[in-house]
């Protein structure tokens, strides 16, 4: 027996605004950042073009993840939300370090910012990422926790250039806006490695963090007439929507009620769990599974 929901939300939107968003700001962010001379500017820009590369990326697998499923795949495309996550981690991956290499370079021979511009871009980077990191607040996917991971580092980012940058209209400390690109990328980077980790552990189908597979087990082995369980197993399809397939092995069964009401049993209690679909095997006594053996 198998049982799935279908879930409707507003993602597809959510992507798409933040990812115009960071796009148009991404154009602006490098024009003003060679213009005020910043490195920290110019960093975040290369950062927020990777964004919106992923963003685009996003947005497109995430629309193609909600494709019913067909004779290819047949759990659906779920999944391919999974695999934005992991194209956007290895991309920003990538550009921190390109980041971290510039910013060395300008540590050891720092240049002179425009400390007023660099505040007008810190005021306008936390209202425009800010904007759109609320967007993407409510989203449940993977995909869509990475892309506001991204959007809240953004944030936090803007505002730490715009401490430096009222720090520069008072103090001549040139070295502050590159050690600040570094620290930024470094956060970044720290942030971007344990959603990676979270990714390829879904992608190698582990048991998601969310649900206990041991208690899972405990109380369907606990149901009357349950003689032991075997092949079972939990995977997420996108960090999200899970999937629990088991084989169920009865005893002292004497009736086709008795096995009924078992079934019953058995899918009230996987029902709690609210899994995406699960399916349920079950055998008599007599049956020999070769999955068991």
């Amino acid at each position: 027996m198998s049982y799935s929901h279908h879930h409707h939300d507003s993602s597809g939107k959510n992507l798409r605004t933040a990812f115009f968003l960071n796009l148009i700001f991404t154009i602006v962010e490098i024009i003003g950042g060679m213009y005020v001379n910043s490195v920290a500017i110019i960093s975040d820009a290369v950062h927020d073009l990777g964004d919106s590369l992923s963003l685009g990326t996003a947005w497109y697998l995430d629309k193609k993840s909600k494709q019913s499923a067909d004779d290819s795949f047949s759990f659906g495309y779920a999944r391919f939300s999974l695999l934005g996550a992991l194209i956007n981690s290895v991309v920003l991956i990538a550009g921190s370090i390109f980041v971290i290499n510039e910013a060395i370079q300008c540590i050891i021979t720092p240049e002179q910012s425009d400390a007023q511009g660099m505040m007008y871009f810190a005021i306008a980077g936390i209202a425009v990422n800010g904007y759109a990191a609320w967007k993407m607040s409510g989203g449940k996917s993977l995909n869509e926790r990475v892309v506001s991971w991204h959007l809240l580092e953004d944030v936090l980012g803007w505002f730490m250039v715009l401490v430096v940058s009222i720090i520069l209209q008072f103090k001549d400390i040139p070295i502050l806006d590159p050690v600040l690109s570094l620290a930024i990328t470094s956060y970044i980077l720290w942030g971007v490695a344990k959603r990676l980790k979270e990714t390829l552990y879904l992608f190698l189908q582990g048991v998601p963090y969310n649900v206990n597979l041991p208690e899972v087990k405990r109380e369907l082995a606990g149901v009357h007439h349950v003689a032991s369980l075997h092949h079972v197993h939990i995977w997420s399809l996108e960090g999200e929507h899970h999937v629990f397939t088991a084989h169920v092995k009865l005893k002292n069964i004497t009736s086709f009620e008795q096995i009924a009401e078992v079934k019953k049993q058995l899918k009230e209690i996987v029902k709690k769990y609210d899994f995406e679909h699960f399916t349920l095997e079950t055998e008599l006594e007599e049956e020999s599974c070769t999955l068991g053996d």
